[in-house]
């Protein structure tokens, strides 16, 4: 059986789009469950209020949501103030922060609700939940 290159090379870009895509907003969280990080969270400056987020949601303030480098969208995550012990649970629909040493990008909403805005930046542990 012969195959053409217009055919290969058809078959190589469904497999490299394929590769491409971003997780399901309802993706299998099973095998992040009970993952743990410790680091710095920040929150999302007011610009982005009502703008894209990477999950293709807009961005709401008030919701309380995040942005994760490499969690699936959609998985909910309980993020601890270690200096308080305050924690809420937020659900990840964006990607990010590329800042070092930040592990998690909180709503205002969520970072508020553990934290003082004014501060900027936490220290936080992150738990993935079930």
């Amino acid at each position: 059986m012969q195959v053409s290159i217009k055919t290969l090379f058809l078959l190589l870009c469904i497999a490299i789009l394929a590769g491409c895509s971003s997780a399901p907003l309802s993706g299998n969280t099973g095998k992040w469950a009970g993952h743990k990080e410790s680091g710095q969270a920040s929150y999302y400056a007011d610009k982005f209020q009502n703008r894209k987020t990477a999950s293709g949601q807009l961005y709401k303030a008030n919701l309380k949501t995040a942005a994760h480098r490499t969690l699936p969208f959609g998985t909910k995550v309980r993020v601890t103030n270690v200096k308080n012990g305050k924690s809420v649970v937020v659900r990840i629909n964006d990607r990010g922060p590329f800042v070092r040493g930040r592990i998690i990008d909180l709503s205002r909403s969520a970072f508020s609700s553990i934290g003082n805005t004014r501060d900027g930046l936490i220290n936080v542990r992150i738990e993935v939940l079930r």
